[in-house]
């Protein structure tokens, strides 16, 4: 029998071994959640020696991160801008460059909010929340994606103000808007091969790529903003870093004045653009 922390120790080795990007931190939480602990606790039962049951639970999500099945795919959960939503391989992850656009949302008033292709509902979701003013609608052509979406929305107590439809883009969205956001798949087909492994193996591939040069998903939306925004309306797109003047010439040539946002990195992250 070992102590948490030697069990830490050996998985993080063995993570590392793996090819696992951050052996320590990810060998912590998996433990956390064999023992259903807080991550924070973890310090506190390090000299303990782990229950058998624990010992195995961890070394079971051990053994799938080690086969790089993403942590949050095992413990079921992501945090986005401080709140955790519950995510499952059906779904993109939350990923932290995300927040550029929600902050770029949440600098403007808005009131009511139409987010295409919601995933998780991470990014709805989160703006309602910190909106408690704001209604929205999030579609997806993803059934399971609408379906967790949901269950973000009950979880973030917002769902009285969401509604959640299975639509691709605007096929099922008759009304308008003040704010438009959108993460879509942007990942085109050649740089699929270059993702992490736990992205190409265990995202969906759907929210990734639309199997082309990555702005497919672009030239689809882009047209049908105008009969969706109120006049002065904004629409804020996540793009990959390589495809701001490609967008914002499509966002252009239909009238829109545009700007593009950077991340944390300095990288072209976050389109806005906004209705005459």
């Amino acid at each position: 029998m070992s102590t948490a922390a030697e069990a830490m120790a050996d998985a993080a080795a063995r993570l590392r071994a793996a090819g696992i990007a951050s052996p320590a931190r990810d060998a912590r939480i998996l433990l956390a959640h064999a023992a259903r602990i807080d991550a924070m606790r973890v310090t506190l039962i390090a000299p303990e020696d782990l229950a058998p049951e624990i010992a195995e639970r961890f070394e079971h999500l051990v053994a799938l991160r080690a086969v790089h099945v993403p942590v949050s795919h095992l413990v079921g959960e992501r945090e986005f801008y401080g709140r955790r939503f519950k995510v499952s391989r059906e779904v993109l992850d939350p990923r932290p460059e995300t927040e550029t656009l929600v902050e770029a949302a949440l600098a403007e008033p808005f009131t009511r909010v139409l987010d295409l292709g919601t995933g998780s509902g991470c990014i709805l979701v989160t703006l309602l929340a910190e909106r408690p003013d704001a209604t929205g609608i999030g579609v997806d052509l993803s059934e399971s994606a609408c379906l967790q979406a949901s269950a973000n929305a009950v979880l973030h107590e917002v769902a009285g103000r969401t509604d959640i439809r299975r639509s691709d883009w605007f096929s099922d969205v008759p009304e308008r808007f003040d704010l438009i956001v959108a993460n879509p798949p942007y990942i085109s087909r050649s740089e699929m091969r270059d993702l992490a492994p736990g992205v190409r193996r265990h995202e969906p591939e759907m929210a990734l790529s639309d199997g082309g040069d990555g702005l497919g998903a672009y030239r689809r939306i882009v047209p049908g903003l105008a009969d969706h925004l109120v006049p002065g309306g904004r629409a804020l797109f996540e793009i990959g870093p390589t495809q701001g003047k490609a967008v914002s010439g499509l966002l252009a040539g239909a009238g829109f004045d545009v700007r593009i946002l950077p991340d944390l990195d300095g990288r072209a992250r976050v389109i806005c653009a906004r209705m005459g």
